[in-house]
């Protein structure tokens, strides 16, 4: 359950109807996770969905890049709905089943392309250093050019902001769905997720 109250069509004002309306009649087709505590505030859930969709849905990023950085941001965050939503948009952009199934349990993934190393490499070292060392930042520029590298680490701080709103307010699952992560625990409680480091990439 919800630590805060979540609007409900019934329940909203005239400026959260307005948010709401423009949200389910967009890509998103529906409200779930952070936009349902963001609409608290209608500007800023405005603000925040425009963003999200640009950021999701308006990059020159291929969908397989932005989900596999999305899905890294959610395992390191142990954020539930954002790891039960973006496996299924990354597994239907390309991402692997294995490789899923080792990021969501704290493991090195065996990619078959260097895209997705740099990705995951790139994701790990920002979440885990607040940096990306120079040779990996330079092999993302000329894959996808400077445009690609500032859209791809503003989805990575996108979703951490995403991940931070879902486990702050425990916003629920949508659908009744099951927790699909495990949180580890330091001193008896929740921990951020380490992060397997590729080999030969260091520490990420």
């Amino acid at each position: 359950m919800s630590r805060i109250p979540l609007p409900t069509p019934d329940s909203m004002s005239d400026d959260q109807k307005r948010v709401y309306e423009r949200i389910v009649s967009g890509p998103r087709g529906r409200l779930v996770g952070p936009l349902r505590a963001a609409l608290h505030n209608p500007e800023l859930a405005e603000r925040w969905q425009a963003l999200g969709a640009l950021l999701r849905f308006g990059t020159s990023l291929p969908p397989r890049v932005s989900e596999l950085a999305i899905v890294v941001t959610a395992r390191r965050w142990n954020s539930q709905i954002e790891w039960h939503i973006h496996a299924q948009a990354a597994r239907a952009a390309g991402i692997s089943d294995a490789v899923l199934d080792a990021i969501q349990h704290r493991s090195e993934p065996a990619f078959d392309n260097r895209d997705d190393e740099i990705v995951y490499a790139y994701a790990c070292q920002l979440q885990e250093t607040g940096q990306v060392e120079p040779a990996l930042y330079a092999e993302a520029v000329r894959r996808w050019a400077a445009v690609g590298v500032v859209e791809l680490t503003a989805v990575i701080g996108y979703y951490t902001m995403v991940s931070m709103t879902l486990n702050a307010h425990e916003i629920p699952m949508p659908d009744d769905a099951p927790a699909p992560l495990d949180v580890p625990e330091q001193d008896g409680r929740p921990a951020l997720s380490r992060l397997a480091p590729l080999a030969g990439q260091g520490k990420a």
